[in-house]
């Protein structure tokens, strides 16, 4: 039996305030044989060498909105991926669908299909959570990575923030995602920005990605996501290609448990980098200090 997909219709994706790129698409196969569509965006001239910008839970590329455009002025291609069940990207509909695996294996074969090369990485949250874990299946496309506001936990537990979260996500029919965003935000959005994230969903029965999500985090010991995050942290042990990390000070998943000292310690790649706090971000930095983070990753890639 292949999966049941939702798709949002393109309507709900119309006058979105300073997100007017084209849409594109390409359809992956996941490993029970259902063909899942994946949106980007994919701004900037064909022949730079790609940044990759991969969000979490529960925005969508919108979410980098601010950077596509603040980059591409620099001369860079910029690439933006919606997650699977997220933003203009299919949506299969049951909870049993979505795991840390097949998060991976998904975004490891749209990685394949683009065959991009030379790639800068960036990861923010659930970003770097399954773009770590496919950087072992996709190391020779990728020159340097950025990991922010993200970690990659291996079952130590967690904290109040994450307790309520999960707490939270599990307990609500419908996550008002817009607001959520806008909690994990230092500035206040608009009601338009607010309701640009609300656009992929026009009903609680199209969340059904976002409301997984938290539970597969591996905080608890018997999560089944921990071995592979414990596999990805024996191969980050190995990187030695640049790795940066760009935190928001505001931070409570990420920076206030330290995940950015982790990777500084544990990465050989990460050595001798001038890393960067961002004082007064969240932990939706790009909302907070996208132009803070062009500058950093324009830098980083050059």
């Amino acid at each position: 039996n292949l999966m049941e997909v939702m798709r949002t219709p393109d309507s709900c994706f119309e006058n979105l305030p300073d997100y007017n790129f084209a849409p594109h698409y390409t359809t992956i196969t996941a490993i029970d044989g259902t063909a899942l569509r994946f949106h980007f965006v994919d701004e900037g001239p064909r022949d730079a060498a790609p940044i990759v910008l991969m969000h979490g839970n529960p925005s969508w590329s919108y979410l980098h909105r601010h950077m596509i455009t603040g980059l591409v002025a620099l001369g860079h291609r910029v690439i933006s991926l919606d997650l699977m069940g997220l933003g203009r990207s299919d949506k299969p509909n049951e909870a049993s669908y979505y795991t840390l695996a097949s998060h991976v294996d998904w975004v490891t074969k749209w990685f394949e299909a683009e065959d991009l090369t030379d790639i800068t990485l960036y990861m923010q949250d659930w970003g770097g959570l399954i773009g770590l874990n496919v950087l072992p299946h996709i190391a020779d496309r990728v020159s340097r990575v950025i990991a922010s506001n993200t970690g990659l936990p291996v079952g130590e537990g967690a904290n109040k923030a994450m307790r309520d979260w999960l707490e939270f996500s599990s307990s609500v029919p419908e996550l008002p995602v817009g607001s959520l965003v806008n909690g994990g935000s230092t500035r206040t959005l608009s009601s338009a920005e607010i309701a640009a994230y609300n656009a992929p969903y026009p009903d609680g029965s199209y969340q059904t990605s976002p409301k997984i999500f938290p539970s597969l985090i591996p905080v608890q010991p018997e999560n089944p996501g921990v071995p592979q995050n414990k596999e990805t942290w024996k191969f980050l042990e190995t990187w030695t290609k640049p790795f940066l990390t760009a935190f928001g000070s505001e931070d409570p998943i990420a920076f206030k448990p330290g995940a950015h000292l982790r990777f500084q310690t544990q990465v050989p790649g990460a050595a001798g980098l001038t890393h960067h706090v961002i004082e007064g971000a969240n932990h939706f930095i790009q909302e907070d200090a996208p132009a803070e983070l062009v500058t950093i990753i324009h830098n980083f890639a050059k």
